[in-house]
């Protein structure tokens, strides 16, 4: 027992400062893990002797997490998903495995080998994708949100290939495959109504309950979890498939963002061992041999995933720019190809070496999409004067989120809970005041507010050149963003913007540099804010009354 204690606290020490240097890379801790596993392996250091307490730790994980992935599907959310979303995550998840599956047959392997291999490659890592966008605060762009919508459809694909992988592993001797897999699927039937049932008439009111307590909260999604997956294998498909339907199964209640926040942070943790677990499986010997189809095959995802992304949303109406914005974030493998693979491993479907060359793949994949998604907006500026190819003539279905109105005294960009709120007051002392923004959501507040609001992206020069600038006499942006706010600047300048620019900072420092670029205005909400606060408490107390709420 002191044994595999000693292994897990080495584990996790090395884990924390490999997983430091991966932070200052500006990478994900996911590939801090599959490293960490690698070299925790019986080929390098042979670290790991307690294999069946790392296989437990393991499946827990991979449970925990098709749990967090079947509780983010608000069925109500599904039923929204837009054109756009569904046609390109179908798009791609169809272009990636048929191209896929034709380069890995024209590299030597089998064809069930090309099959697993293609699928894989289909799967792009939410976890990555929504910790990036949220950092560069796009999350709730225009492509932020189509990625999610795409993201969405590939997660339940993500979830069909692996109950198609757990109902073949059920099926073997005995009774013909067609009768062994229509037992499997009535099963899968029943379960599924007994969700249903469960979903539509017990769990609202035993959530109610359990949320009176945070801690009793998390041990109930715990337990519900991981009893659905053990019930899931028990039927005769795999854990994964009954945890993502006990995820599922809360998905829609209004509990499920507390639980998904408290889930978070065990499931990374426990992830850590499915890694480790897989890197103890890894024969780096053979791995020599699948650096050239790794290599084809990143270079596919990284190019291929993309184009196809962008070519798809330029037919639909969309502009170059948002794209390929979108397209990056599929720019990479994710955790569940590894997942996927190693399934057909356990099942004998494949052959070790196909997982070696899977986690190569995404090892290069993470670690490229991940700078080609922080610096997304140079790579477009440097690539933009070749992708008109990817755009219509008239980008219809963009365009009709655009109305520019004529005429603005202050144009305003970044319309959240700041930028409304100086809008509204500037609107009130008379002053004519336009929004621009790049959160679809926000052209939903317009008629609550009489403040038009743009849609478009401070990075894009024709939508600025196109705005009432003749008439207003201040540009504000409230986007905080040093990079963006010199490029609004710039373009701003380059049209002959007569009137005065205010930018916001978050220091001293950051506000000196705005105004050497030309910013006229600095200012900095939280010095304004506790500036403010000092002098009305001060007069409060001259005037010999306590402050009252304002």
């Amino acid at each position: 027992m002191n044994a595999v204690y000693n292994e897990i606290a080495l584990l996790l020490f090395v884990t924390s400062i490999l997983g430091l240097l991966a932070l200052r890379l500006r990478q994900p801790v996911i590939v801090a893990y599959i490293l960490i596993g690698i070299a925790a392996g019986p080929v390098w250091l042979d670290w790991v002797g307690a294999h069946e307490p790392m296989e437990l730790l393991a499946e827990i994980g991979v449970t925990i997490l098709l749990f967090v992935v079947g509780l983010k599907l608000d069925i109500n959310l599904v039923r929204m998903l837009g054109p756009v979303a569904l046609a390109t995550g179908l798009g791609q998840l169809a272009f990636t495995i048929v191209v896929g599956f034709a380069l890995a047959l024209a590299m030597g392997m089998g064809w069930v080998r090309a099959l697993y291999v293609a699928v894989a490659l289909t799967f792009s890592s939410t976890i990555i994708i929504v910790k990036l966008l949220s950092d560069k605060r796009e999350i709730d762009s225009l492509h932020g949100r189509i990625a999610m919508g795409f993201l969405i459809v590939q997660d339940i694909a993500v979830v069909v290939a692996m109950m198609l992988i757990g109902t073949q592993g059920n099926i073997g001797q005995g009774a013909a495959w067609w009768v062994q897999l229509g037992e499997v699927l009535a099963k899968v039937a029943a379960l599924g109504l007994v969700v249903a049932l469960l979903m539509r008439y017990v769990l609202p009111r035993l959530l109610k309950w359990m949320a009176a307590s945070q801690e009793l909260l998390l041990i109930f999604a715990l337990a519900w979890g991981t009893s659905l997956a053990a019930g899931g294998e028990y039927l005769g498909f795999s854990k994964e498939v009954g945890a993502f339907l006990a995820g599922f199964s809360l998905a829609s209640l209004p509990y499920r963002e507390a639980i998904n926040a408290r889930l978070a942070s065990l499931r990374d943790f426990l992830l850590l061992f499915f890694f480790v677990n897989l890197g103890t499986q890894l024969d780096l010997s053979t791995l020599g041999a699948e650096v050239p189809a790794a290599t084809v095959l990143s270079l596919f995802v990284l190019i291929g995933n993309p184009l196809i992304v962008m070519a798809i949303m330029g037919y639909m109406g969309y502009r170059k720019r948002t794209g390929f914005m979108a397209g990056l974030t599929v720019a990479q493998i994710s955790e569940f190809s590894i997942i996927f693979v190693a399934m057909g491993v356990a099942i004998g479907h494949v052959d070790p070496a196909a997982l070696g060359l899977v986690t190569l793949v995404g090892l290069v994949t993470i670690t490229a999409s991940t700078y080609m998604i922080l610096y997304s907006h140079r790579l477009y500026a440097l690539f933009e004067p070749w992708l008109g190819l990817f755009e219509r003539h008239d980008p219809f279905r963009e365009r009709a989120m655009e109305d520019t109105p004529l005429r603005a005294d202050v144009v305003v960009f970044g319309i959240g809970r700041y930028g409304r709120r100086l809008a509204e007051r500037l609107r009130e002392q008379g002053l004519v005041v336009v929004g621009v923004d790049f959160d679809p959501g926000v052209l939903a507040g317009r008629p609550e507010d009489g403040i038009p609001v743009v849609f478009g992206n401070v990075e894009d020069e024709d939508l600025i050149a196109q705005l009432p600038l003749d008439s207003a006499r201040w540009v504000v942006s409230t986007l905080r963003q040093h990079d963006l706010d010199r490029g609004l600047i710039r373009t701003l300048r380059k049209l002959d913007f007569a009137g005065c620019v205010a930018v916001m900072a978050n220091s001293g420092d950051e506000a000196a540099r705005l105004r050497e670029l030309g910013a006229d205005v600095v200012f900095q909400p939280f010095q304004d804010a506790a500036e403010h606060a000092a002098g009305w408490l001060t007069r409060a107390c001259a005037s010999g009354r306590p402050p009252a709420s304002r």
